[in-house]
Protein backbone atom coordinates (compact mmCIF):
# COMPACT_ATOMS: atom_id res chain seq x y z
CA UNK A 1 0.00 0.00 0.00
CA UNK A 2 1.10 3.20 -0.82
CA UNK A 3 -0.42 6.72 -1.26
CA UNK A 4 0.04 10.47 -0.65
CA UNK A 5 -2.26 13.15 0.95
CA UNK A 6 -2.53 16.55 1.69
CA UNK A 7 -1.56 17.20 5.31
CA UNK A 8 -4.58 19.11 6.83
CA UNK A 9 -7.22 16.70 4.97
CA UNK A 10 -6.25 13.92 6.94
CA UNK A 11 -6.00 15.35 10.14
CA UNK A 12 -8.76 16.75 10.54
CA UNK A 13 -10.66 13.37 10.11
CA UNK A 14 -7.88 11.80 12.78
CA UNK A 15 -9.58 13.96 14.61
CA UNK A 16 -12.49 12.20 14.89
CA UNK A 17 -11.38 8.78 15.12
CA UNK A 18 -9.46 9.59 18.05
CA UNK A 19 -13.00 10.24 19.82
CA UNK A 20 -14.07 7.28 18.95
CA UNK A 21 -10.94 5.23 20.05
CA UNK A 22 -10.77 4.01 23.52
CA UNK A 23 -7.44 4.39 24.41
CA UNK A 24 -7.44 2.53 27.65
CA UNK A 25 -8.93 -0.84 25.88
CA UNK A 26 -6.78 -3.81 26.61
CA UNK A 27 -7.54 -5.31 22.70
CA UNK A 28 -4.47 -3.54 20.91
CA UNK A 29 -6.52 -3.48 18.00
CA UNK A 30 -8.81 -1.34 19.24
CA UNK A 31 -6.23 1.57 19.61
CA UNK A 32 -5.55 1.27 16.09
CA UNK A 33 -7.49 3.04 12.82
CA UNK A 34 -7.76 0.97 10.01
CA UNK A 35 -6.63 2.34 6.45
CA UNK A 36 -7.63 1.74 3.02
CA UNK A 37 -6.07 2.80 0.08
CA UNK A 38 -8.40 1.78 -3.23
CA UNK A 39 -9.73 3.44 -6.38
CA UNK A 40 -8.48 6.73 -5.61
CA UNK A 41 -9.33 7.76 -2.25
CA UNK A 42 -8.83 6.61 1.70
CA UNK A 43 -11.35 4.67 3.34
CA UNK A 44 -10.83 5.46 7.26
CA UNK A 45 -12.21 3.74 10.10
CA UNK A 46 -12.41 3.80 13.64
CA UNK A 47 -14.26 2.26 16.45
CA UNK A 48 -14.22 1.09 20.10
CA UNK A 49 -16.58 -1.74 19.49
CA UNK A 50 -19.96 0.16 20.43
CA UNK A 51 -19.29 3.25 18.46
CA UNK A 52 -17.99 3.06 14.99
CA UNK A 53 -16.49 5.81 12.40
CA UNK A 54 -16.19 5.66 8.62
CA UNK A 55 -15.17 8.22 6.09
CA UNK A 56 -13.54 8.92 2.33
CA UNK A 57 -10.87 11.57 1.35
CA UNK A 58 -9.18 11.92 -2.04
CA UNK A 59 -5.70 10.72 -2.12
CA UNK A 60 -3.45 9.64 -4.93
CA UNK A 61 -3.33 6.38 -4.40
CA UNK A 62 0.20 4.63 -6.01
CA UNK A 63 -0.28 0.93 -4.59
CA UNK A 64 -3.62 -0.65 -3.24
CA UNK A 65 -3.77 -1.63 -0.09
CA UNK A 66 -5.00 -2.14 3.42
CA UNK A 67 -3.36 -2.30 6.61
CA UNK A 68 -4.00 -0.89 10.58
CA UNK A 69 -1.85 1.66 12.64
CA UNK A 70 -1.65 2.86 15.95
CA UNK A 71 -3.86 6.06 16.03
CA UNK A 72 -2.76 8.19 18.23
CA UNK A 73 0.75 8.14 17.20
CA UNK A 74 0.07 8.56 13.76
CA UNK A 75 -2.38 11.37 14.28
CA UNK A 76 0.79 12.97 16.21
CA UNK A 77 2.82 12.17 13.36
CA UNK A 78 0.98 14.16 10.98
CA UNK A 79 0.34 16.86 13.43
CA UNK A 80 3.97 17.15 13.53
CA UNK A 81 4.67 17.36 9.75
CA UNK A 82 5.14 20.65 7.68
CA UNK A 83 1.79 21.65 5.45
CA UNK A 84 1.83 19.79 2.15
CA UNK A 85 1.73 16.51 0.55
CA UNK A 86 2.84 13.35 3.32
CA UNK A 87 3.65 10.22 1.33
CA UNK A 88 2.40 6.57 3.47
CA UNK A 89 3.99 3.41 2.23
CA UNK A 90 3.83 0.00 3.91
CA UNK A 91 6.67 -2.12 3.86
CA UNK A 92 7.14 -5.43 6.05
CA UNK A 93 4.35 -4.94 8.74
CA UNK A 94 5.42 -1.14 8.84
CA UNK A 95 3.97 2.23 8.36
CA UNK A 96 6.63 4.77 6.57
CA UNK A 97 5.16 8.15 6.72
CA UNK A 98 7.55 11.33 5.04
CA UNK A 99 7.23 14.43 4.10
CA UNK A 100 7.49 14.99 0.53
CA UNK A 101 8.92 18.73 0.82
CA UNK A 102 11.14 18.28 3.82
CA UNK A 103 13.12 15.08 5.31
CA UNK A 104 10.96 13.85 8.11
CA UNK A 105 10.30 10.43 8.37
CA UNK A 106 8.71 8.31 10.50
CA UNK A 107 8.17 4.21 10.63
CA UNK A 108 5.12 2.60 12.58
CA UNK A 109 4.55 -0.77 13.56
CA UNK A 110 0.82 -2.18 11.82
CA UNK A 111 -1.36 -4.98 12.34
CA UNK A 112 -3.56 -6.46 9.69
CA UNK A 113 -6.42 -5.30 8.29
CA UNK A 114 -8.15 -8.96 8.90
CA UNK A 115 -7.81 -8.47 12.20
CA UNK A 116 -9.84 -5.01 12.75
CA UNK A 117 -13.95 -5.76 13.25
CA UNK A 118 -16.25 -6.17 10.64
CA UNK A 119 -18.24 -2.85 10.40
CA UNK A 120 -22.63 -3.27 9.77
CA UNK A 121 -23.31 -2.78 6.10
CA UNK A 122 -25.31 0.42 6.09
CA UNK A 123 -27.36 -0.66 3.35
CA UNK A 124 -29.32 -2.92 4.74
CA UNK A 125 -30.64 -0.65 7.05
CA UNK A 126 -33.32 2.45 6.43
CA UNK A 127 -32.81 5.52 6.86
CA UNK A 128 -35.25 8.73 7.49
CA UNK A 129 -33.43 12.45 7.34
CA UNK A 130 -34.09 15.51 9.87
CA UNK A 131 -32.43 18.76 9.76
CA UNK A 132 -28.85 18.71 10.94
CA UNK A 133 -29.41 21.98 12.82
CA UNK A 134 -32.75 21.27 15.04
CA UNK A 135 -31.84 17.41 15.46
CA UNK A 136 -28.23 19.07 17.00
CA UNK A 137 -30.86 21.50 19.33
CA UNK A 138 -32.50 18.45 20.41
CA UNK A 139 -28.93 17.10 21.74
CA UNK A 140 -27.94 20.44 23.17
CA UNK A 141 -31.17 20.52 25.19
CA UNK A 142 -31.14 17.09 26.72
CA UNK A 143 -27.36 15.44 26.98
CA UNK A 144 -26.66 17.08 30.02
CA UNK A 145 -29.36 15.17 31.64
CA UNK A 146 -28.30 11.70 31.13
CA UNK A 147 -27.19 9.66 34.79
CA UNK A 148 -23.53 8.78 34.81
CA UNK A 149 -24.85 6.09 37.53
CA UNK A 150 -24.19 2.81 35.38
CA UNK A 151 -25.97 0.91 38.16
CA UNK A 152 -29.28 2.27 36.46
CA UNK A 153 -27.84 2.00 33.04
CA UNK A 154 -31.64 2.04 31.27
CA UNK A 155 -30.79 5.76 31.89
CA UNK A 156 -27.58 5.95 30.78
CA UNK A 157 -28.39 7.51 27.37
CA UNK A 158 -31.10 9.92 25.65
CA UNK A 159 -34.60 8.00 25.32
CA UNK A 160 -35.77 8.86 21.47
CA UNK A 161 -39.13 8.05 20.27
CA UNK A 162 -41.65 9.13 17.65
CA UNK A 163 -45.46 10.44 18.58
CA UNK A 164 -47.43 11.47 16.10
CA UNK A 165 -44.97 13.04 13.89
CA UNK A 166 -42.71 14.32 16.59
CA UNK A 167 -39.17 13.23 17.11
CA UNK A 168 -38.85 13.03 21.29
CA UNK A 169 -35.93 13.46 23.31
CA UNK A 170 -36.14 12.48 27.01
CA UNK A 171 -33.49 12.48 29.72
CA UNK A 172 -33.14 12.29 33.60
CA UNK A 173 -30.48 10.89 36.46
CA UNK A 174 -33.57 10.32 38.48
CA UNK A 175 -33.68 14.01 39.88
CA UNK A 176 -34.28 16.17 36.87
CA UNK A 177 -36.41 15.63 33.53
CA UNK A 178 -34.96 16.50 30.10
CA UNK A 179 -37.95 16.83 27.36
CA UNK A 180 -37.60 18.03 24.12
CA UNK A 181 -40.11 17.23 21.01
CA UNK A 182 -39.80 18.64 17.62
CA UNK A 183 -41.83 18.33 14.70
CA UNK A 184 -39.76 18.80 11.00
CA UNK A 185 -42.97 18.73 9.43
CA UNK A 186 -41.59 15.51 7.38
CA UNK A 187 -43.31 12.03 7.65
CA UNK A 188 -41.57 10.21 10.39
CA UNK A 189 -41.40 6.27 10.28
CA UNK A 190 -42.49 3.99 13.00
CA UNK A 191 -39.92 2.92 15.21
CA UNK A 192 -39.21 1.24 18.72
CA UNK A 193 -38.50 3.93 21.52
CA UNK A 194 -34.62 3.52 21.75
CA UNK A 195 -31.98 4.25 24.64
CA UNK A 196 -29.21 6.44 22.73
CA UNK A 197 -25.73 6.56 24.63
CA UNK A 198 -24.33 10.08 24.63
CA UNK A 199 -21.04 9.20 23.50
CA UNK A 200 -22.70 9.40 19.65
CA UNK A 201 -24.81 11.68 20.04
CA UNK A 202 -22.18 14.38 21.32
CA UNK A 203 -19.99 13.06 18.50
CA UNK A 204 -22.64 13.99 16.10
CA UNK A 205 -23.23 17.69 17.81
CA UNK A 206 -19.77 18.48 17.60
CA UNK A 207 -18.95 17.24 13.81
CA UNK A 208 -22.24 17.66 11.96
CA UNK A 209 -22.43 20.93 10.44
CA UNK A 210 -25.04 23.82 10.85
CA UNK A 211 -26.51 22.97 7.40
CA UNK A 212 -27.87 19.84 5.75
CA UNK A 213 -29.58 17.22 6.75
CA UNK A 214 -29.26 14.04 8.88
CA UNK A 215 -29.71 10.73 7.51
CA UNK A 216 -30.86 8.26 10.76
CA UNK A 217 -31.33 4.61 10.68
CA UNK A 218 -32.47 2.20 13.36
CA UNK A 219 -32.33 -2.24 13.95
CA UNK A 220 -33.12 -4.05 17.14
CA UNK A 221 -29.69 -3.00 18.64
CA UNK A 222 -28.17 -0.11 16.33
CA UNK A 223 -28.67 3.86 15.72
CA UNK A 224 -26.95 4.90 12.49
CA UNK A 225 -26.10 8.31 11.11
CA UNK A 226 -24.71 9.36 7.65
CA UNK A 227 -23.63 12.95 6.39
CA UNK A 228 -21.54 14.67 3.81
CA UNK A 229 -19.34 11.54 3.53
CA UNK A 230 -19.56 10.14 7.43
CA UNK A 231 -20.71 6.79 8.46
CA UNK A 232 -21.64 6.68 12.12
CA UNK A 233 -22.64 3.48 14.35
CA UNK A 234 -23.42 2.82 18.01
CA UNK A 235 -25.02 -0.20 19.88
CA UNK A 236 -28.31 0.76 21.87
CA UNK A 237 -28.29 1.57 25.74
CA UNK A 238 -30.89 -2.20 25.99
CA UNK A 239 -33.19 -1.74 28.64
CA UNK A 240 -36.35 -0.20 29.62
CA UNK A 241 -36.20 3.79 29.92
CA UNK A 242 -38.45 4.90 33.16
CA UNK A 243 -41.79 6.18 31.66
CA UNK A 244 -40.74 9.83 31.84
CA UNK A 245 -44.60 11.26 31.08
CA UNK A 246 -45.95 10.65 34.96
CA UNK A 247 -43.05 13.30 36.79
CA UNK A 248 -44.67 15.96 34.01
CA UNK A 249 -46.87 17.96 35.91
CA UNK A 250 -50.82 18.68 34.29
CA UNK A 251 -50.78 22.22 35.98
CA UNK A 252 -49.22 24.09 38.51
CA UNK A 253 -50.24 27.06 41.09
CA UNK A 254 -47.25 29.23 40.63
CA UNK A 255 -45.00 30.75 38.07
CA UNK A 256 -42.39 33.48 38.20
CA UNK A 257 -40.71 34.72 35.24
CA UNK A 258 -36.58 36.21 35.18
CA UNK A 259 -34.23 37.63 32.99
CA UNK A 260 -31.93 34.28 32.05
CA UNK A 261 -28.58 36.25 31.72
CA UNK A 262 -29.34 37.78 35.47
CA UNK A 263 -30.42 34.74 36.61
CA UNK A 264 -27.26 32.62 35.02
CA UNK A 265 -24.35 34.92 36.10
CA UNK A 266 -26.56 35.62 39.76
CA UNK A 267 -26.17 31.48 40.26
CA UNK A 268 -22.46 31.26 39.08
CA UNK A 269 -21.59 33.98 41.79
CA UNK A 270 -23.85 32.50 44.43
CA UNK A 271 -22.56 28.93 43.66
CA UNK A 272 -18.92 30.65 45.03
CA UNK A 273 -20.14 29.31 48.71
CA UNK A 274 -22.35 26.33 47.83
CA UNK A 275 -21.98 23.14 49.92
CA UNK A 276 -19.86 21.16 47.52
CA UNK A 277 -21.60 17.59 48.33
CA UNK A 278 -25.30 18.71 48.17
CA UNK A 279 -24.60 21.63 45.82
CA UNK A 280 -27.80 23.22 47.14
CA UNK A 281 -29.10 26.79 46.77
CA UNK A 282 -32.08 28.47 47.78
CA UNK A 283 -34.43 30.71 45.66
CA UNK A 284 -36.80 32.91 47.82
CA UNK A 285 -39.60 34.55 45.44
CA UNK A 286 -41.56 37.29 46.53
CA UNK A 287 -43.29 40.43 44.84
CA UNK A 288 -41.01 41.39 42.20
CA UNK A 289 -37.55 39.94 43.78
CA UNK A 290 -35.79 36.47 43.22
CA UNK A 291 -33.39 36.23 45.96
CA UNK A 292 -30.52 33.67 45.74
CA UNK A 293 -28.76 32.62 48.25
CA UNK A 294 -26.12 29.54 49.28
CA UNK A 295 -24.34 28.14 53.10
CA UNK A 296 -20.95 27.09 52.82
CA UNK A 297 -21.00 25.96 56.40
CA UNK A 298 -17.38 26.36 56.89
CA UNK A 299 -16.73 29.19 54.80
CA UNK A 300 -19.52 31.61 54.44
CA UNK A 301 -22.83 32.60 52.80
CA UNK A 302 -23.72 34.39 49.58
CA UNK A 303 -26.77 35.97 48.86
CA UNK A 304 -27.71 38.22 45.39
CA UNK A 305 -31.38 39.57 44.31
CA UNK A 306 -32.72 40.12 41.12
CA UNK A 307 -35.87 41.29 39.81
CA UNK A 308 -38.87 39.07 38.40
CA UNK A 309 -42.56 38.67 38.18
CA UNK A 310 -44.38 37.05 40.52
CA UNK A 311 -48.03 37.40 42.10
CA UNK A 312 -48.33 35.37 44.78
CA UNK A 313 -47.17 34.66 48.98
CA UNK A 314 -43.54 34.73 49.79
CA UNK A 315 -42.07 31.30 49.02
CA UNK A 316 -38.34 29.30 49.15
CA UNK A 317 -37.15 27.01 47.05
CA UNK A 318 -34.37 24.59 47.87
CA UNK A 319 -32.30 23.48 44.37
CA UNK A 320 -29.43 21.86 43.06
CA UNK A 321 -27.91 24.72 41.40
CA UNK A 322 -26.46 22.57 38.74
CA UNK A 323 -29.87 21.65 37.61
CA UNK A 324 -30.55 25.09 36.92
CA UNK A 325 -27.08 26.23 35.33
CA UNK A 326 -27.14 23.69 32.64
CA UNK A 327 -30.25 24.37 31.46
CA UNK A 328 -29.90 27.76 31.85
CA UNK A 329 -26.92 27.48 29.36
CA UNK A 330 -29.12 26.27 26.41
CA UNK A 331 -32.73 27.12 26.49
CA UNK A 332 -31.93 30.51 24.35
CA UNK A 333 -34.59 32.51 25.58
CA UNK A 334 -34.38 35.94 27.22
CA UNK A 335 -36.33 35.35 29.72
CA UNK A 336 -37.70 31.99 31.60
CA UNK A 337 -40.42 30.90 33.17
CA UNK A 338 -40.29 28.70 36.33
CA UNK A 339 -43.31 27.03 37.52
CA UNK A 340 -43.86 25.42 41.05
CA UNK A 341 -46.94 24.01 42.99
CA UNK A 342 -45.25 23.72 46.47
CA UNK A 343 -41.29 23.87 47.56
CA UNK A 344 -41.82 20.07 48.21
CA UNK A 345 -43.14 18.57 44.52
CA UNK A 346 -41.51 19.25 40.61
CA UNK A 347 -41.14 22.73 39.67
CA UNK A 348 -40.76 23.26 35.56
CA UNK A 349 -38.43 25.37 34.23
CA UNK A 350 -39.13 26.29 30.69
CA UNK A 351 -38.69 29.45 28.20
CA UNK A 352 -41.15 32.61 28.55
CA UNK A 353 -42.24 31.43 24.89
CA UNK A 354 -43.80 27.97 25.16
CA UNK A 355 -42.10 26.25 23.15
CA UNK A 356 -41.95 22.24 22.64
CA UNK A 357 -38.63 21.89 24.90
CA UNK A 358 -38.80 22.01 29.24
CA UNK A 359 -36.78 20.94 32.06
CA UNK A 360 -38.58 19.29 35.54
CA UNK A 361 -36.27 19.28 38.69
CA UNK A 362 -37.34 18.07 42.29
CA UNK A 363 -36.47 19.88 44.92
CA UNK A 364 -34.21 18.79 47.94
CA UNK A 365 -35.08 19.12 51.17
CA UNK A 366 -34.34 22.41 52.82
CA UNK A 367 -31.75 21.20 55.73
Amino acid sequence: MKFTFTKEVLLKEMAIAQEIISNKTAISILSNVLLIAKDGSLTIRATDIKVTFETKIPVDVIEEGATTVFSDKFTSIIASMPSGEIEAEQKDQKLIIKSISKKAKFSLKTISDNDFPSFTDFTSVQFFEVPAKEFKEMIAQTIFAVSDDETRYFMNGIYMEKKENNLIFAATDGRRLAFMQHDFGIALPDFKGSIIPPKILSIIQRRSPDEGMISIGLSEKNIFFTFNAYKFSSVLIDGQFPNYERVIPETQAHVFEVQSGDFLQALKRVALLVEQKSKRIFLKVSSGTLSITSNESELGTADEEIPCKYEGDEVTLALNYIYLEEPLKVLGSENIKIEFTDPMRAITLRPEIDTNFFHIIMPMQME
